[in-house]
């Protein structure tokens, strides 16, 4: 992973635990990756006040927001990323902990702007401060360009992944 010094544009952005009023921000990130959402036209169920609120209590995870436009006290903005991480204690590696990061998304009108580089480069930075050996991630295998930004941040593509549906989710 390079360390290229960040632009000024960077410096201005915040990466930081999503609150519950981000939830409506995150969701539509998470609605659709290619057109921007309205979070104001999503509808927030018990499920994911359920889902925010369990993240929110666990100390093994996170859902991280980028937000920009800050004011000087670092409150406001606009979320333009998010992410979620899981923090796994293991036998392996030395009983080293390890950061599972799921859910990256940028806004899709603010694509190839870099945005994706600091989300990911920062959430790498918090898992080292956190004493984390490894970072590692799953990629939908029809997202090529996903592939090569992950290949660019220095990620190894060393596993083959698995999931198994075992309920269907609720409408």
């Amino acid at each position: 992973m390079s360390a290229a010094p960040e632009s000024a544009h960077a410096a201005a952005l915040a990466l930081r635990p999503a609150a519950r009023a981000d939830l409506p921000a995150v969701l539509a990130l998470l609605a659709d990756e290619e057109r921007v959402v309205d979070p104001a036209t999503l509808v927030i169920t018990e499920a994911y006040e359920q889902a925010f609120a369990a993240i929110d209590a666990d100390p093994r995870n996170e859902v991280l927001v980028l937000v920009e436009d800050i004011d000087d006290h670092g409150d406001g903005g606009r979320v333009v990323g998010c992410l979620q991480v899981t923090y796994i204690p293991g036998l392996g590696r030395g009983g080293a902990e390890r950061a599972l990061i799921e859910a990256v998304r940028v806004r899709a009108d603010r694509r190839g702007s870099g945005l994706g580089r600091i989300l990911m480069e920062r959430t790498i930075g918090r898992a080292r401060t956190r004493g984390c050996a490894l970072v590692q991630l799953t990629s939908d295998k029809r997202r090529e360009d996903a592939h090569r930004f992950y290949d660019g941040l220095g990620f190894a593509r060393s596993h083959d992944g698995f999931k198994l549906a075992i309920q269907a989710p609720s409408p």
